[in-house]
């Protein structure tokens, strides 16, 4: 059983810290962007080292008292907050955000894990490199949050999730304990990688405090285009057209449904929308090139085959920055006009590619049991992450169908399982999705991550309830 974080312990955990460590939590650390959930915990955490951190865990850690730790508050599935039980410590790193080194001919940052990504990327583009990790909340949320998170984003194609882009961590166990490896290796067959064992555990195995991130070279040159495309099908065969291309050089192959567009215009219409009427079906692609091949016509070349094909018919290709803004903040503005419609029930879900087109075309039918509905299916088309959005028709509302939303996501979550998929792709597990992961996860896996947790944290204090039940 935990303890909470009472006057008592917060009065001698503070008395071991620097004096302004500890203050009373205000209520933007007891909230979640989705407003299904309020946290608990009076006493938040601001230390300023790891050796601070380290001594914050060693109490906790001793008096049995749960710690929640805290990034940049954007998750989308609870994972960084309490809603029931002792009250935590609150835990963020915010102040942790420095720069530890740049090391230009091995192509690697190592920084802290308050640092926010858009300043992260920022130091990366400084020292002439770009550090790809990008997703709609990148002006807040926090490396250490995305690495406990894996995160994913627009570029997971090209560079991978963020545990693809980290050689090394420094962490602090659950007893206080620092885990040494920052190490800048690309190969160290020494053991078990616990690197890899910690991103990804959402702070239940251990708070990252730094990482060794890779960095890599700047495109010579960048084009983007919104190409209409007949289905989910001729999507993912200009899809491999793209890779055979321009091999190494796709970046970023986004898929975007009709639906989403139509929100855009209730919502958010000042967004220009280059191609009207709105497309059943289109993609964003983008292309970061080698020197000595000219953009728009590399672009331009991979339409003209497309069309050949029938894979295309339409698109529009920028030329120049801010025309090439203008399409990404089409497909980076679809998250907020989903939230100002107002899902249902939201889907993050991965799929083998091969297997998306007969999903998008079997959901339907399994919602059609339930109500009707207006369906908003966008995504990471190119490393098979779809968000599977569920809205209500015109003229209802999401509390119309609150009573609905568990048997909206069995029907989701069953086909994607039935079809070799993943119900969590990219958020995570969090709390939202903890008797999900116990419907469909392996039994082995499970029986697994529990003994791991058991072994790393056996007093069970770090973020409890979060990835396996408390």
């Amino acid at each position: 059983m935990l303890n909470p974080a009472d006057a008592a312990f917060v009065a001698a955990l503070a008395a071991r810290l620097p004096p302004d460590t500890l203050r009373p939590a205000d209520a933007a650390y007891l909230t979640e962007p989705r407003g299904r959930w309020q946290g608990r915990g009076g006493t938040l955490a601001l230390p300023r080292s790891t050796a601070e951190v380290a001594t914050i865990l060693s109490a906790c850690h001793a008096a049995r008292v749960g710690v929640v730790p805290w990034g940049g508050g954007t998750g989308l599935v609870g994972g960084q907050l309490l809603p029931q039980g002792p009250a935590p410590l609150i835990l963020s790193l915010e102040r942790m955000t420095a720069t530890r080194g740049i090391y230009p001919t091995e192509s690697v940052m190592t920084i802290e894990a308050g640092t926010i990504l858009a300043e992260a990327q920022a130091r990366a583009a400084q020292a002439g490199f770009v550090f790809p990790l990008s997703l709609a909340s990148e002006g807040s949320a926090r490396i250490g949050g995305l690495l406990a998170t894996n995160a994913g984003g627009l570029n997971v194609l090209r560079y991978g999730n963020a545990r693809d882009l980290t050689l090394g961590i420094e962490a602090v166990m659950a007893d206080g304990a620092v885990f040494h490896g920052l190490k800048r290796l690309r190969k160290d067959n020494t053991g078990y990688d616990l690197r890899h064992l910690l991103i990804g555990s959402e702070g239940t195995l251990g708070i990252i405090t730094a990482a060794s991130l890779r960095l890599f070279p700047v495109p010579a040159a960048t084009v983007t285009a919104l190409l209409v495309t007949p289905s989910p099908d001729t999507a993912l065969r200009l899809l491999s057209l793209a890779q055979n291309r321009f091999a190494g050089m796709v970046s970023a192959f986004e898929l975007i449904h009709r639906t989403g567009f139509d929100f855009l215009s209730e919502t958010l219409p000042d967004i220009a929308q280059p191609i009207r009427p709105a497309p059943e079906w289109s993609v964003l692609v983008e292309l970061g090139l080698s020197s000595g091949i000219d953009p728009e016509t590399a672009m331009a070349s991979l339409y003209a085959e497309a069309d050949d094909r029938l894979l295309v018919t339409d698109g529009v290709i920028a030329t120049s920055s801010q025309q090439a803004a203008s399409l990404w903040r089409i497909r980076e503005s679809i998250p907020e006009a989903n939230r100002r419609i107002g899902a249902v029930s939201s889907h993050d879900i991965s799929l083998p590619l091969s297997a998306i087109p007969a999903f998008i075309a079997r959901a339907p039918a399994e919602l059609a049991r339930i109500a009707p509905f207006r369906i908003n299916c966008f995504g990471h088309l190119g490393d098979g992450n779809l968000h599977y959005n569920v809205f209500p028709e015109p003229g209802r509302t999401r509390a119309d169908h609150d009573h609905q939303r568990d048997a909206i996501k069995r029907a989701i979550h069953d086909l994607v399982d039935a079809m070799e998929g993943s119900v969590s792709a990219e958020h995570g597990v969090g709390r939202l999705k903890v008797a999900d992961l116990e419907r469909y996860g392996d039994p082995t896996k499970l029986a697994a991550m529990r003994a791991i947790k058991q072994a790393l944290d056996p007093n069970g204090i770090l973020n409890p309830g979060a990835v396996l039940r408390a």
